[in-house]
């Protein structure tokens, strides 16, 4: 069935009980108000700070938002862009859109106007929602976008090239508009993370958002009692995957609009969150403030809190460790999966699997996987190859790009990831790396990741990329990008010292004390570096030949 199709049985069953919370901390910091003042008022149910939406309300907007479209003669295959930061209209406006039949076409808020315009026409996109955050970069570039038919904004004090979503959607009918919609109709497009250049335009049907649904409730259990903190953008599959998993038996969800560690711990608290799902960077400054003494565990109510999980990179053991240190009671998962993919899932950890903590899993519920050489066949257990993965939750294609579609899925449904892996003797997925990222020095395959996570083992070190370089004899050279935990120092020859205990092929040939960028679903910007640093290793090895 379609997913619109739960979101009508959520509301036709519990239609009065809270689906959605937004809560947006930096609110409460402009009033000079602490979490705990603002809990002891008894807030009314929509609020500068928090604001909540029952299933019923989720269910009547997003038909709203349907027949808007529908007015606007919206067919089956047209698409409708969402340009929003996370907020209680996102998801409604979301399943609005299916519910018209039309394909919802969510967009990163990180993107230039540039980005924006590219993604817009690559989508053949026929309309934009966007918010305030976006006004200026939309109004930059609206003047050469021929294929939008209407920019409609969400928010107060609309801007005159665009038309405002409330006053359209105030005067709709809020029954369903009964269009009829099959598993195998276009559902959405999601974008590529664009670590390789521009993104690519990945076409998913009814059937792989349905299948993302069971296969999150599968591992994870949810029940209509969990209530899942959702801090990743809502454009990006990582974060409403997971929320997936509730949304398919009625669970609250709670969007939280800000990664500080402390307004995390007070958002569980508050809010009674039992499920939370955190990116690697976000997990270790909540360990950290806690280890400052920043964040006193003994003052939340933390005790309904029963499963951490974390995806989108390889999770340092060290990291889990310490974690059960200060959450001993607390379960942990780990997903693996991309957005051709539809997200998270298609590898999975398991809860009960926690003493493999650095593998990303086995085969998720209803996926198959293989690993694979140059030629896709099958390479023995422990050697490394490109991992493929099989299963509802596969992309159709890559929109009006066949090579790039045929590069990546076969005519049998495998999806090669572009991700090296190997195989352990008991069945266990190990992530070796990205197959671009791969360093070549001197014949010899250096895989980042192994490295990284020895790197992170040094007690000063907050983030680390290792990369590739120019080098004029040896090809590359791996170099690592160390960003410091603050208060901390480590000097280049300690760094060094350090790294005697890897093998010496693998020893980082250089050191680079600097931040480590990350994109919203927290993969490491490592194109980004390598276009910074590598343009500086080539210029200054030029400049020794002369």
């Amino acid at each position: 069935m379609p997913i619109t199709d739960i979101l009508t049985k959520n509301a036709n069953e519990r239609g009065n009980d809270i689906a959605l919370v937004e809560i947006n901390p930096q609110e409460l910091e402009k009033r000079r108000t602490s979490w705990r003042d603002y809990a002891l008022i008894e807030p009314s149910r929509t609020d500068s700070f928090r604001s909540e939406l029952t299933w019923g309300e989720f269910d009547r907007k997003a038909n709203r938002f349907a027949n808007f479209l529908l007015t606007r003669h919206i067919r089956k295959g047209d698409k409708v862009a969402i340009l929003l930061m996370n907020c209680l209209e996102w998801l409604p406006i979301y399943f609005g859109i299916l519910k018209s039949g039309a394909m919802a076409v969510p967009m990163n808020f990180r993107y230039t106007a540039d980005e924006i315009r590219y993604c817009l026409d690559l989508a053949d996109a026929d309309y934009l929602i966007f918010g305030p955050e976006f006004t200026g970069r939309v109004e930059d570039i609206c003047d050469r976008l021929p294929k939008v038919k209407s920019f409609i904004y969400v928010g107060e004090d609309c801007p005159s090239f665009a038309e405002s979503y409330s006053s359209l959607v105030a005067y709709c009918s809020s029954k369903s508009p009964q269009i009829s919609i099959d598993d195998e109709d276009d559902a959405a497009i999601y974008f590529s993370s664009g670590t390789t250049g521009f993104p690519k335009a990945i076409v998913h049907r009814h059937r792989s958002l349905m299948h993302s649904c069971i296969v999150e409730q599968k591992h994870h259990g949810q029940t209509d009692k969990d209530v899942f903190l959702c801090i990743p953008p809502l454009y990006h599959t990582g974060a409403k995957m997971h929320w997936f998993g509730s949304f398919l038996v009625g669970g609250k969800a709670v969007l939280l609009r800000g990664i500080k560690p402390e307004w995390i711990i007070n958002a569980v608290s508050s809010e009674k969150c039992t499920i939370v799902w955190l990116l690697v960077p976000w997990a270790q400054d909540i360990l950290d403030a806690i280890d400052r003494g920043e964040i006193d565990l003994s003052k939340y109510e933390l005790t309904q809190w029963r499963l951490m999980h974390i995806g989108a990179q390889p999770v340092p053991p060290s990291l889990i460790k310490r974690w059960k240190e200060h959450f001993p009671e607390h379960q942990y998962d780990t997903n693996y999966g991309l957005s051709e993919s539809i997200g998270p899932g298609a590898v999975h950890l398991g809860v009960e699997n926690i003493d493999h903590v650095g593998a990303i899993g086995v085969a998720g519920y209803r996926w198959e996987t293989k690993i694979v050489d140059e030629k896709r066949q099958c390479v023995p257990r422990g050697e490394v190859g490109e991992l493929a993965v099989r299963g509802d939750g596969v992309m159709r294609c890559y929109y009006k790009d066949e090579k790039a579609t045929s590069e990546v899925l076969s005519a049998d449904g495998w999806l090669f990831t572009g991700d090296m892996a190997r195989e352990s003797d008991d069945g266990f997925i190990y992530l070796v790396d990205r197959k671009k990222d791969v360093i070549i020095t001197g014949g010899e395959n250096l895989y980042p990741v192994q490295i990284e996570d020895f790197i992170r083992k040094n007690n000063a070190v907050k983030d680390v990329a290792v990369i590739g370089l120019p080098d004029v004899r040896l090809g590359e050279i791996a170099a690592a990008v160390v960003e410091l935990k603050p208060d901390y120092e480590l000097t280049e020859e300690q760094f060094n010292d350090f790294c005697t205990a890897l093998p010496r092929y693998q020893r980082p040939r250089k050191v680079i004390f600097a931040e480590v960028p990350r994109n919203p679903t927290g993969k490491i910007e490592k194109p980004k570096l390598r276009r910074i640093y590598g343009a500086d290793q080539l210029v200054a090895q030029q400049n020794e030949l002369k």
